[in-house]
């Protein structure tokens, strides 16, 4: 993994790229001072994982993660930062940030953040080497490529525990509509489509006389996952669940709307995609 340090205090540089290299997280390629050097350098080498301190000079850390994301969505940001203000962390989370550092540097917490960064940018990788696989082979013969064929025979079943899996970690399983969004999201991964290629209408169509029905007791499972999402959040903002879901399977302002509703912050509540929800379900089902 190629790493870049922006931050404008040399011993934590220091102490960060120590830190990678006695624990074989991967290669420092360059490090920068303050925040316009940092976007430089991040356009000249493409890391694949940036560490960027929250408050520098010249550009701050939130204006460096959303300039290089506008360009740039695969470069992956850490923040590192002694500020734990929920509204800034909130921001971060918008603009792109994945997980924080906490100074003072704590060199076990840097490898545990680091290395769960280096797994998801791996299955992403996996991932897009199997829909190329997909997109080049399974129209001439699906079953020569082994990958594709494993795939392509995986019981429905495995892919059912993992939605079940994933909804009893927001806190749906055993909602009304959670066998309804079983059956959709199992759906979408067997037969290999997305919901660009369909209306939530069209999809329950496939499994009820009463798709409007259906579409209702969906709609209220995901609006309760994506309340117990922001009670986490207001609890744990670093919370795994939180982090991993908050922004994959529903969209993190909708979730911040939410989360300042239930503080009494705003009189506006947050609201579900459906079609956001869905693929997201799929997606980490396919995980």
């Amino acid at each position: 993994m190629r790493i870049i340090i922006v931050e404008d205090d040399i011993s934590v540089i220091k102490i960060l790229e120590k830190i990678v290299y006695d624990r074989e997280l991967g290669e420092i390629v360059d490090y920068a001072m303050d925040g316009q050097e940092g976007v430089e350098k991040i356009n000249k080498y493409k890391p694949d994982i940036v560490l960027v301190d929250l408050l520098m000079p010249e550009k701050d850390g939130l204006s460096l993660v959303r300039e290089v994301t506008k360009y740039n969505s695969k470069v992956n940001f850490i923040m590192i930062s002694q500020v734990m203000s929920k509204e800034m962390i909130g921001k971060a989370y918008e603009y792109g940030v994945e997980y924080y550092i906490n100074k003072p540097i704590n060199a076990v917490e840097v490898e545990n953040v680091i290395k769960k960064v280096q797994e998801k940018i791996k299955l992403n990788k996996t991932l897009e080497q199997i829909q190329h696989i997909f997109s080049e082979n399974i129209s001439i013969n699906p079953v020569k490529n082994d990958i594709t064929a494993e795939i392509q025979n995986k019981p429905l079943e495995n892919y059912e525990e993992k939605i079940r899996e994933v909804m009893s970690k927001i806190g749906i399983m055993g909602e009304v509509g959670s066998e309804d969004i079983v059956k959709i999201v199992s759906f979408l991964i067997k037969s290999k489509k997305t919901m660009n290629e369909y209306s939530i209408k069209d999809l329950c169509s496939k499994f009820t006389n009463n798709p409007k029905s259906m579409e209702q007791r969906i709609r209220r499972t995901a609006t309760v996952g994506m309340v117990n999402l922001a009670n986490i959040g207001i609890e744990d903002y670093m919370n795994d669940v939180f982090v991993d879901y908050s922004n994959g399977i529903y969209n993190f302002e909708q979730i911040k709307k939410e989360m300042d509703f239930i503080r009494g912050k705003s009189n506006e509540r947050g609201k579900v995609s459906l079609k956001k929800f869905i693929q997201g379900m799929a997606f980490y089902c396919e995980k």
